[in-house]
């Protein structure tokens, strides 16, 4: 390979077979060695065991994952102008993809947009940050003023970018936790902390100061839309329902009834703000109280719901608690299964990569035999196209949802 001005990682045979099949990392134990001193969140250039180029990326020995390959390319320099390539293609492919839903939209998604560790959301004039990579952290005072230039330029208005770095995996990657405004050059910054986003034909007020993640889940915009579909006339018992979207979306489509349930009070408030927001809470209750508790009192009843929608949080974040997550899983589905009625509807998801498709298709068959109904299936359904799957990186492939008959 010829000589460049980065430091040389060689790599394990096993880093390069995941490596050459389009996988962007490289763990610590994976690395060989370095060629000549650097610091964390430098650039260095990956090679295999006869010195082949194999990509560049940002190195931190802080980090589990050693190395995030950003590029393949030799060619490329890592300059504002790689950059700012780079930021207007995830930016146009947004445009192309999600139209005039573009308003309330993940802009940057780490890894499927070749920005290790970063997720942009956008919710309405305000861009929401989170970074939790070292080697983005570094060049973020270049990254987000040329995004915001970018998205003006096209018309679009930005009123600021609030970073959302109050995360414990910050510690890991040597970062500090905290939240707050990043400055632009010669602009104040907003006063309020929240905004309003149209999605579905739904407005909702985001706390994107202390709301979760960035303030609000964008994955599930057309899942929701598949709910509110098939939502008319029935009577819903939204789970988990945080700030009450998928409970919104089936009143807006005609539902008979929402009940919205969630542990936290918090969350119900604001669930109850947003359907007054839309005029939509003369249908609509919310209760607090624990789901597993609410599931386990309803099957003990009569059948009152004929549509049932789970979308718990993230049962696991590890392979070492994926059995005690699949339990979960199936004890919602199950007890969801008994309460309807034949011929009610059932929607169910999961946002935890490690619970993959086939650990929770063989979960729902399981809960389905147990209850002794069958499922007929209506949708299979992913996260919105603004959070990309990229099919060499598992990582990004998160979201599993169904929606059935319960027959």
């Amino acid at each position: 390979m010829k000589k460049r001005n980065y430091p040389v990682a060689e790599i394990t045979p096993k880093a390069e077979k995941a490596l050459v099949g389009g996988h962007p990392w490289v763990y610590d134990a994976e690395i060989v060695n370095v060629d000549s001193e650097y610091q964390d969140g430098d650039l260095v250039d990956v090679v295999n065991k006869k010195g082949s180029y194999l990509g560049t990326g940002f190195i931190n020995n802080n980090s589990k994952i050693r190395i995030r390959i950003i590029s393949r390319n030799t060619n490329d320099r890592f300059d504002e102008a790689f950059y700012r390539r780079r930021l207007i293609y995830a930016y146009e492919y947004r445009k192309t993809v999600m139209g005039d839903d573009i308003k309330a939209s993940r802009i940057i998604f780490g890894e499927a947009d070749q920005f290790p560790g970063l997720t942009v959301d956008r919710f309405n004039d305000v861009l929401v940050t989170q970074t939790l990579s070292l080697g983005i952290e570094r060049i973020k005072n270049m990254l987000f003023p040329m995004l915001v230039e970018i998205m003006r330029e096209d018309g679009q208005q930005i009123k600021g970018v609030y970073e959302r770095n109050d995360v414990s995996i910050r510690k890991l990657e040597g970062m500090e936790e905290y939240k707050g405004w990043f400055k632009l050059d010669g602009e104040s910054v907003p006063e309020s902390r929240t905004t309003e986003i149209e999605e579905n034909g739904i407005k909702y007020l985001v706390d994107f100061e202390n709301g979760q993640k960035t303030g609000f889940f964008l994955d599930q915009k057309y899942n929701r839309l598949a709910v509110s579909k098939i939502a008319k006339g029935k009577n819903v018992l939204d789970c988990f329902t945080h700030t009450g979207s998928f409970a919104l979306n089936a009143a807006k489509g005609g539902a008979e009834h929402v009940t919205a349930v969630d542990v936290s009070q918090t969350a119900i408030d604001m669930a109850k703000l947003n359907a007054q927001r839309n005029g939509l809470d003369g249908k609509m209750d919310f209760v607090c109280e624990d789901v597993f508790d609410l599931l386990t009192e309803l099957e003990q009843k009569p059948k009152k719901y004929d549509f049932i929608i789970l979308d718990p949080p993230a049962f696991t974040k590890s392979r070492k608690t994926i059995d005690n997550a699949m339990r979960g899983y199936k004890d919602i589905n199950y007890r969801a299964m008994k309460i309807l009625p034949r011929g009610g509807y059932l929607a169910t998801c999961s946002c935890s990569h490690f619970a993959s498709e086939e650990l929770f298709v063989k979960m729902l068959r399981s809960a389905a035999r147990d209850a002794q109904v069958e499922l007929r299936q209506i949708e299979a359904r992913q996260q919105a196209c603004d959070h990309p799957i990229l099919w060499n990186v598992d990582e990004t492939n998160y979201l599993k949802f169904f929606i059935f008959q319960v027959i």
